[in-house]
């Protein structure tokens, strides 16, 4: 994975009334590297269907599709993955139950600070998340921000231990942000960076993926 990993993330996503298929067709159109569901509050029952039709979406464009903290919920729509962090299931549980099922999940795993992150890479995991970098909202409580030199810093560290393992950057990304990470991380997952503006279609969203991805390959355009 290389790229813009796009958060399709519910609690957003009815602020602003944008319906999430719509919007991950468009980050899709736009060339989201891969593209995860986060939905904090929504009942299972909603959330099995909108799963499985975001899991055939990204299937059609073989994009990696991965569902935030729930490994039932990935198993049951056929997602490529499921994203945990430090106070989800752990990740040898999450190989557990996987196994259990006869299927295979890849993990990614969410990381604030040094310690946390040599201890993920002791880890099967398959990416590894570095966050935040910038100040957000899209959490109510989010861990202490790293800033863009701290985040190199980490990512080095990380690549200095596991060099094929891709490194994910979260947190208040935009496009400079994005640009100060070129070169140092593979992707950046985003959910505010590719919203529509107020009163703009939600297929604008495809052009602001564009400009990301842009921004990461360290091209100015």
């Amino acid at each position: 994975m290389r790229g813009v990993y796009t958060i399709v993330d519910l609690d957003t996503l009815e602020r602003a009334q944008v319906d999430p298929l719509e919007l991950a067709k468009a980050v899709l159109d736009g060339g989201a590297a891969a593209l995860q569901l986060r939905a904090k509050h929504a009942p299972m029952r909603v959330l099995e269907g909108l799963a499985g039709r975001l899991a055939e979406l990204s299937a059609a464009r073989s994009v990696p599709f991965f569902v935030n903290d729930r490994a039932d919920l990935a198993l049951v729509a056929g997602a490529t993955g499921v994203h945990v962090g430090q106070d989800d299931l752990s990740v040898r549980n999450v190989r557990a139950l996987a196994d259990r099922a006869g299927a295979t999940l890849a993990i990614g795993l969410s990381t604030h600070d040094e310690s946390q992150l040599e201890a993920a890479l002791e880890q099967p995991i398959d990416y590894l998340a570095i966050g935040p970098v910038s100040p957000t909202r899209s959490k109510e409580r989010h861990d202490p921000v790293l800033g863009v030199e701290r985040a190199r810093a980490l990512a080095a560290q990380a690549k200095a231990r596991r060099p094929a393992l891709p490194v994910v950057a979260i947190g208040g990304i935009d496009l400079s942000v994005a640009r100060a990470l070129a070169g140092h991380v593979e992707l950046v997952a985003v959910i505010g960076a590719v919203m529509p503006e107020p009163g703009a279609p939600v297929s604008s969203a495809a052009e602001r993926v564009r400009r990301l991805t842009v921004a990461l390959s360290g091209v100015f355009a």
